[in-house]
């Protein structure tokens, strides 16, 4: 896994983050239950895996790679959901530590909101609560659109404002402002409900 010049991206480990040598790569990962950690030939290539999240997981025995997805995520990391009463209807979304099941924040119900807005609000308010507080857990939701919201800096809502949805929209203008505002080095990744059951942040309404 070591080599000269190259640098190292952690998704799951103690701390995830890009580490420019191998020591300092392996004191987040060695002997870290499931840790997620890949080397690239330069800077640029790793902030960009970095961001994209983790596409592998290279588990210490033999550097043997498998698909991402073949494990539930271990460690620590946040999840977030939303949940929505109608379409529109009311709204509301939460983000949740699975490793205690502490519900770290919850906002709603809003009236007149959509599932996919309370997706994005959760992940930007899952983004800033981070930075806050100087931490970088990856972050998982299991809304693909929420996650590419995210990453282009907009929520593409067809969401019609009014008077009702008023408070939706000032929280939508404030988390389009906070993500053009602020970098961050938090990878915000898919669950995949398919192989590890629903999200722990799931309100249990379906």
């Amino acid at each position: 896994m070591a080599g000269k010049g190259k640098t190292y991206v952690v998704w799951t480990g103690r701390v995830p983050g890009i580490y420019s040598n191998w020591e300092a790569c392996k004191a987040q990962v060695e002997g870290f239950e499931n840790a997620r950690y890949k080397a690239f030939e330069s800077a640029e290539e790793a902030k960009k895996a970095f961001s994209a999240g983790c596409k592998w997981t290279i588990q210490k025995q033999g550097s043997k790679k498998t698909p991402q997805g073949s494990q539930r995520p271990a460690g620590d990391f946040l999840t977030v959901d939303a949940a929505c009463s109608g379409n529109p209807g009311q709204m509301e979304y939460r983000g949740v530590y699975p490793r205690t099941g502490q519900e770290i924040f919850h906002l709603g119900p809003f009236e007149d909101g959509t599932n996919n807005i309370g997706e994005f609000l959760a992940i930007v308010h899952a983004l800033a609560l981070q930075t806050s507080r100087h931490t970088n857990f990856p972050i998982y939701s299991d809304s693909a659109n929420a996650i590419t919201w995210v990453r282009k800096k907009k929520c593409n809502t067809k969401l019609e404002p009014k008077s009702t949805n008023a408070p939706i929209f000032d929280l939508i203008e404030r988390a389009e402002s906070w993500l053009e505002t602020h970098e961050y080095a938090i990878p915000v990744l898919k669950w995949e409900t398919s192989l590890w059951g629903e999200i722990p942040a799931d309100f249990g309404r379906k």
